[in-house]
């Protein structure tokens, strides 16, 4: 890339980083349980990310979705800028931020991709996001979370 890293701090979630963030997503105006029993609702949200708690049977509107996800994605980042400890570029902040709001915050402050990049081993962080590949249908999310954080290449996903 050609502009140079710069202190996580000093970045905000863009525009492209959001938007295909809601594209991994999703958007669903009834709770429902995701594939590991975890009810969510709107464009990603469960009650671990914070107000309000998703419950049976709720169901949300479209502008109430967005709200809730401007929430989840501002909160997601800002626990992403405090953790990196690193200078990063914003496509590698933007695709960190996908990976913590999918993955939740004591995965992604314990994880081995966190511990690499604190080391500065950008490829290594890579690596280790690609080892968060369950259920099997996380696997094409990851591949476009690792594609956006080495190459800033924004894609939902990838089907190989």
């Amino acid at each position: 890339m050609t502009a140079e890293r710069r202190p996580a701090a000093e970045l905000r979630l863009s525009k492209p980083g959001f938007d295909v963030l809601a594209d991994r997503e999703g958007l669903e105006l009834e709770a429902y349980l995701d594939e590991r029993g975890i009810l969510t609702i709107g464009i990603g949200h469960t009650s671990a990310a914070g107000p309000p708690k998703v419950t049976q049977g709720m169901t949300i509107t479209r502008d109430e979705a967005q709200e809730i996800f401007v929430q989840d994605a501002e909160r997601f980042r800002r626990e992403c800028q405090s953790a990196a400890g690193v200078p990063v570029h914003q496509h590698e902040l933007d695709a960190l931020a996908s990976f913590l709001f999918n993955i939740g915050s004591t995965n992604f402050l314990g994880s081995t991709a966190l511990k690499r990049l604190k080391q500065g081993d950008y490829a290594g962080c890579a690596e280790a996001m690609s080892w968060w590949n369950k259920p099997p249908s996380l696997i094409s999310r990851r591949r476009g979370e690792i594609e956006q954080f080495l190459h800033g290449r924004y894609v939902a996903r990838i089907d190989r």
